[in-house]
């Protein structure tokens, strides 16, 4: 994800965390009081918070920090509320007691309430602290939304129930994973008590029974990727690279740990770009390096069909 536009507002009057000497209003939900969860505004607490960082990748999270029995604090819960439900889901509104919530409170290293800060694909973005007008707040909602709309984040939030809980519908009974065949179980378990060499084993069994075993092919270089990496330092690894370019081997290090890190494209294109100047044996390395690579990103990956071109014609 590219960094998040982040959109620029100071208001000024922030209320202190340990001052609560102004004006008091009565809880959200009772009269002259801020309005309770619901619509597209939900109370978050430290149980669901981690899941509304998740949500923050597929819809943008307004999340205002507040105390919700001081007047300004409710004022601008309102009207933080109402224009939530304004635009009907183009973005949550998740309120935060700060004084409930201390650790949600200090992850955002609030210095007084209400604060409001985005949240765009797990990245807090800092808006304002302080009451303001509601057209004021309006604009730096839009600016939130073009900078979500600008990385990607174009879903819309799901109504929420009474209960400030989302409305969502019934998921179906999970399926019975079906049984794995014996050697991929036997794979599978020596990964998951770290022995790499058993897992390795297994698979060259489970191939060698049946050269067709596509996802023992695909299992086999994924373990192998992870034994080569094992205890690769990615600082020392990348200075080699770095130092060395035409070096076939020191580049194979690096476009390991670029794949393991999910950098698909900077793996593939790394060695592409080697080949038309290697010799013989490293033209082989690296050819025998991208086919396990294409085995691990998966056949069906057009990034996997257009490397494959790319191999063919440098090699033929």
């Amino acid at each position: 994800m590219s960094e998040p536009t982040q959109p620029t507002f100071d208001v000024r009057g922030a209320v202190d965390l340990s001052a609560l000497t102004r004006p008091q209003s009565p809880p959200p939900g009772e009269e002259g009081g801020a309005p309770a969860a619901g619509g597209y505004v939900v109370d978050v607490t430290d149980e669901t918070f981690g899941q509304l960082v998740q949500d923050s990748a597929q819809y943008p999270v307004v999340v205002l920090l507040w105390i919700p029995t001081d007047q300004a604090n409710a004022q601008l819960g309102t009207d933080l509320g109402a224009l939530a439900d304004e635009y009907a889901g183009r973005f949550l509104l998740a309120r935060v007691d700060a004084q409930a919530y201390p650790q949600i409170t200090a992850a955002f290293q609030v210095q007084g309430v209400p604060t409001v800060v985005a949240i765009l694909q797990g990245q807090p973005v800092p808006l304002f602290q302080g009451a303001a007008p509601v057209e004021q707040v309006r604009a730096v909602l839009d600016q939130v939304l073009q900078a979500a709309e600008a990385n990607g984040v174009t879903g819309r939030a799901p109504a929420q129930g009474a209960d400030g809980e989302p409305e969502r519908p019934a998921e179906p009974a999970a399926e019975p994973e079906p049984e794995l065949p014996p050697l991929h179980q036997e794979a599978y378990d020596a990964i998951e008590r770290d022995d790499l060499d058993a897992a390795v084993a297994a698979y060259e069994k489970a191939i060698k029974q049946d050269p067709r075993d596509a996802l023992a092919v695909a299992g086999l270089a994924q373990v192998r990727l992870l034994q080569r990496t094992r205890d690769a330092d990615l600082a020392t690894v990348r200075a080699a690279a770095a130092a060395a370019p035409q070096d076939v081997d020191a580049q194979l290090a690096i476009a390991d740990l670029d794949l393991l890190g999910g950098h698909v494209d900077d793996a593939l294109d790394r060695l592409l770009d080697l080949l038309p100047g290697a010799d013989a044996d490293g033209k082989e390395k690296l050819r025998v390096r991208l086919l396990d690579y294409f085995e691990v990103v998966g056949p069906t990956d057009p990034r996997v069909g257009k490397a494959r071109q790319r191999l063919a014609i440098s090699l033929y």
